[in-house]
């Protein structure tokens, strides 16, 4: 079992930004950054594997948001830059120890959720 819990949502005009932390309680292959607007799915934002050595993110946030890991911390966080107004959601952390389910950033393959943390960007 792992136990995420996330920090740092909040309210923001456009343009500005926010960091996000989530606090694992043990080390974990991949750790991830999911996100979900009202009436709409769950969509992978990024994923960062064992050692930071490899990220991925989707194309929506490439070049404004940054994934990362402390290892020694077991902490993930996601800096977002430039943020937009459909950046608003609520925010999860997720884990898994599946390679596949890492890259494929399919949200049935993550079993560890944390609580969700709310981003709002208003225009």
């Amino acid at each position: 079992q792992v136990q995420l819990v996330e920090s740092g949502g909040g309210s923001v005009q456009a343009g500005g930004s926010l960091r996000l932390s989530c606090a694992a309680s043990r080390l974990i292959y991949c750790m991830g950054w999911f996100r979900q607007a009202p009436g709409k799915e769950r969509q992978g934002v990024a994923r960062i594997y064992t050692g930071g050595t490899g990220t991925d993110y989707d194309d929506s946030v490439k070049g404004r948001f940054t994934i990362s890991r402390d290892i020694v911390k077991n902490t993930l966080y996601l800096q977002m830059n430039s943020l937009k107004p459909e950046d608003t959601a609520m925010y999860y952390c997720a884990a898994t120890d599946s390679i596949g389910a890492c890259r494929n950033a399919a949200p049935g393959g993550f079993p560890y959720w944390g609580q969700g943390t709310q981003v709002t960007v208003s225009s």
